[in-house]
C-alpha cells in the first residue's frame, strides 16, 4: 500500500494551506482559526461584490451577508488543509481585472457616442 502513497506526508506542518500557516493555527489554534475565518469571510464578500451582487434592498443584503458569514464558516474548517483562501485571491484579482476592463470598454463606448 505504500507504493500508492508515495512520498505524501503526513505531517500536518507540511500539508496546512499558506493562510493557515500564515495565521499560525497550528500553533495557536485559537486565535489562528478566528483570523483565518476573518480572512475567509472577507475575501467572500469581496468576491461576492466584484462578481454577484446587485441593488438590493438593505435588509436582503443582510441576509446574503449573514448567510455568506454561515458558509464561510464551514469553509475555513477545509481552508486549513485545502486552498480555499488562495482561491478566493485569484478569484478577486480575476473579478477584479474584469470589472476594471469592463469599465474602461463602457468608458471608451460613451466617449466614441458623444
Amino acid at each position: 500500500m505504500n507504493f500508492l502513497i508515495g512520498n505524501v506526508s503526513v505531517d500536518p506542518e507540511q500539508r496546512m494551506s499558506f493562510l493557515a500557516k500564515l495565521f499560525a493555527v497550528d500553533k495557536n489554534p485559537d486565535a489562528g482559526m478566528w483570523y483565518l475565518l476573518i480572512a475567509i469571510f472577507i475575501l467572500s464578500a469581496i468576491v461576492y461584490n466584484l462578481g454577484f451582487a446587485r441593488k438590493i434592498k438593505p435588509w436582503q443584503n443582510v441576509v446574503i451577508y449573514i448567510m455568506l458569514f454561515i458558509g464561510c464558516i464551514i469553509l475555513t474548517f477545509l481552508a486549513v488543509f485545502l486552498p480555499i483562501g488562495e482561491s478566493l485571491i485569484i478569484a478577486a484579482i480575476v473579478l477584479g481585472l474584469y470589472r476594471y476592463r469592463l469599465h474602461k470598454e463602457r468608458k471608451q463606448t460613451i466617449k466614441n457616442r458623444d
